[in-house]
């Protein structure tokens, strides 16, 4: 009886996350998450990404409800790829670079899926030591996706403008991650 109290103590502490129409929200107890770099703060709440609630849902990190009832993690998956077809190769994706003990962020603004810290790098606006800037940018795809020079070499210069390298994330039938480092060189 007393192995049961402390389980339910346990599982009160997870952040209860609401799932709205297109989005995940937490609005409280979300520090820990914050200083984890998951998610982003809009007005006095933490708002995720699906890629990031699918990984702490999965991760047994938070408590996702709609409507205040229960949303498992296949739910969740099935509703964020109505809202985008690539959210499974982003996914496994973003779980595999999580687990590797790595900071991952949207990569949107640089017109890829992921920037990567390096290990214990935390995320900060404003002036950044050398190490502390965007060590990866990646882009998901699947094992046959085809593109021209062009692109790969777009990806480059803009990861290069970064100071990051550019890093294609290959995802296999089998749901395995390769990743390929492309980068320039002059003669």
């Amino acid at each position: 009886m007393v192995a049961k109290k402390v389980a339910k103590k346990q599982e009160s502490t997870k952040p209860l996350a609401e799932l709205l129409v297109n989005k995940i929200v937490i609005s409280e107890g979300y520090d820990e998450l914050l200083e984890k770099a998951y998610g982003k703060v809009t007005g006095k709440n933490l708002e995720l990404s699906f890629v990031e609630a699918l990984y702490l849902l999965g991760t047994d990190r938070i408590t996702l409800q709609k409507s205040g009832k229960d949303v498992p993690f296949n739910k969740l998956l099935a509703a964020g790829l109505k809202l985008d077809k690539r959210l499974h190769e982003r996914y496994v994706v973003y779980y595999d670079l999580r687990e590797r003990g790595l900071t991952v962020k949207t990569g949107f603004k640089f017109g890829c899926d992921f920037r990567v810290y390096k290990r214990g790098v935390g995320i900060k606006k404003g002036p950044k030591a050398s190490g502390e800037h965007t060590r990866w940018i990646v882009s998901v795809v699947p094992e046959d996706y085809t593109c021209s020079f062009h692109e790969l070499s777009r990806a480059v210069r803009l990861a290069h403008s970064i100071r990051a390298s550019m890093l294609w994330a290959i995802v296999d039938s089998e749901n395995n991650v390769t990743y390929y480092s492309i980068t320039r060189h002059k003669p």
